[in-house]
C-alpha cells in the first residue's frame, strides 16, 4: 500500500521541487535570439529619437523631397508625420521596395510576395494607394522575382508623398517645432558666448 509523500526523503522532494522550478523559468524564458533583437531594436529606436536634426538637415528638408528621402533622419521625422495623418504605410512601403533590391536572387520571389501581400493587394493589412492598373501590372511582375518589380508601384507612391504629404509636412507643426528648437539653441548659445567673451575681456573673476 502506498503511504504517499511522506515516506519519501527530504531531499528527494527539494530534489522535485527544484526541477518543477526550473522547467516553470524554462518555459516563461523568452527565446535568446528574439530577445537580443528585440533589445537592439530598441536600443536603436532610442537612440535615433534622442538626436535632434540640426538647422541645416532642416533646411535642405525645405529645399526637396529627395533630400528628406535620401537622409535617415529625414526618414524618420517624415514617419513620425506621417503616423499623424495614419498613412504611415507609404513610407514603409518605399522604404521596403529600397531594401527588396538588396535581397540575393534567390530569396527575390519570397520577398516580392510578402511585400506584395502586405502593401499591395486589395485590403492588404497596409495596404498603399495605387490604381488597379498598377496594382495588377505589380502583381504580373512579383511572378518573376525580379529586383525591379515594385518599381512602378514605388514610383507612384513616392510622387503621391511628394505632391501631397511632403507639402503639408513642411507647414507642419513638427517643423515649426524643430526650427523654433533650433534658434532658441542658437540664441541661448550666442548668449553664452557674449558671456564667456565679458569675463574674458574684464580678466576673469
Amino acid at each position: 500500500m502506498c503511504k504517499g509523500l511522506a515516506t519519501l526523503p527530504a531531499t528527494c522532494l527539494k530534489s522535485a521541487k527544484d526541477i518543477k522550478h526550473k522547467i516553470s523559468f524554462l518555459l516563461q524564458k523568452p527565446e535568446p535570439q528574439a530577445a537580443d533583437q528585440k533589445e537592439v531594436k530598441e536600443k536603436n529606436v532610442t537612440t535615433a529619437a534622442k538626436r535632434v536634426p540640426d538647422a541645416a538637415e532642416v533646411e535642405k528638408w525645405k529645399e526637396s523631397f529627395s533630400n528628406v528621402m535620401s537622409c535617415e533622419m529625414g526618414r524618420m521625422v517624415f514617419t513620425t508625420f506621417l503616423k499623424s495623418e495614419f498613412s504611415q504605410e507609404n513610407v514603409d512601403f518605399w522604404i521596403v521596395c529600397e531594401e527588396f533590391k538588396k535581397n540575393p536572387p534567390s530569396k527575390l520571389a519570397t520577398k516580392a510576395k510578402q511585400i506584395y501581400q502586405q502593401y499591395v493587394e486589395a485590403d492588404a493589412p497596409n495596404e498603399v494607394n495605387l490604381d488597379a492598373a498598377t496594382r495588377e501590372k505589380t502583381r504580373q511582375e512579383i511572378e518573376n522575382g525580379s529586383p525591379s518589380c515594385f518599381d512602378e508601384a514605388q514610383k507612384m507612391i513616392y510622387t503621391l508623398m511628394e505632391k501631397d504629404s511632403y507639402r503639408r509636412f513642411l507647414k507642419s507643426k513638427l517643423i515649426q517645432d524643430l526650427c523654433q528648437k533650433e534658434r532658441s539653441t542658437n540664441h541661448e548659445k550666442k548668449g553664452c558666448d557674449w558671456a564667456d567673451s565679458r569675463h574674458v575681456l574684464a580678466g576673469g573673476a
